[in-house]
């Protein structure tokens, strides 16, 4: 094996470093798309704490009984896809809460679901809040998804002078996405 796939216009090296393809775009160029590229996957919302799953646990629940999958799930949608719990963080804050007598479970058609005690809708009534990433999630939501594809759209359109253009179009394109990146961070600055 020579370490090389010839249907890779950038191949990788033997330790993973990008070597350009004679002709084509410089390493770092390739670079910056990866950065470009990973800077929008699944990154839509801060990841949430112990204590914003039990709070949104215990408020749904205070709504009506559910299983585990259904509150994933209406977490997912309530929050406009901003944030979605993994089933390991939110079976082990249900097993929590039945550890502390705040809900219980019932076994129905093959699934547990959760039903909040008395002592259960005390703690949902304190915890009445919102947790923070459902706050504005639906125009958050449609914020963030609009700009990651203007994101993506920038990366496609970067992919593409650097497929086609010259050298120094090439370099025009790094300076550009470079004063872009700084006006974002300044952006963020200006709070």
């Amino acid at each position: 094996m020579t370490g090389s796939f010839t249907g890779d216009s950038h191949a990788r090296g033997f330790f993973g470093d990008r070597r350009p393809a004679p002709g084509g775009p410089p390493a770092d160029l390739w670079d910056a798309l990866d950065q470009l590229r990973g800077a929008f996957k699944d990154k839509s919302a801060p990841r949430a704490s112990r204590g914003d799953v039990r709070a949104a646990v215990l408020v749904l629940l205070a709504e009506r009984p559910m299983h585990g999958y259904q509150i994933i799930h209406e977490i997912e949608q309530r929050s406009a896809g901003a944030w979605k719990p993994s089933p390991g963080s939110v079976y082990p804050t249900l097993q929590l809460l039945a550890d502390e007598g705040l809900i219980h479970a019932e076994a129905e058609g093959g699934r547990k679901t959760y039903s909040l005690t008395d002592e259960g809708r005390e703690a949902a009534a304190a915890a009445d809040q919102w947790p923070a990433q459902w706050q504005g999630a639906e125009n958050r939501g449609h914020a963030v998804r609009t700009l990651s594809k203007a994101g993506m759209e920038l990366a496609q359109a970067a992919a593409q002078v650097g497929r086609s253009g010259t050298p120094e179009q090439i370099h025009q394109a790094e300076k550009e996405i470079d004063a872009v990146r700084r006006k974002l961070y300044a952006i963020l600055a200006q709070d």
